[in-house]
């Protein structure tokens, strides 16, 4: 059985591809995330996340390094079998 699971970004894993579903927190940062092409319905793939520290995520053909708790406010969904 296949399942629609929604995580933040900062919990998946490097390889893994998530499709962003919403976006937390204030306007501000809200405002900067959708600058940055982190719009909901938007592919993003996990290029490294070592569990602590800053993360590198690719989101419409450009690599982009998020702060772990920048990454925390967006919301992905990811399939699980």
């Amino acid at each position: 059985m296949i399942r629609d699971t929604q995580v933040p970004l900062s919990a998946l894993p490097a390889g893994e591809v998530g499709l962003v579903r919403a976006l937390t927190g204030g306007r501000g940062l809200v405002a900067r995330l959708a600058a940055l092409g982190f719009i909901p319905g938007t592919e993003v793939m996990m290029l490294q996340n070592f569990g602590r520290g800053p993360l590198l995520v690719a989101v419409r053909n450009t690599r982009v390094a998020l702060g772990r708790g920048e990454a925390a406010r967006i919301w992905v969904s990811r399939k699980r079998g």
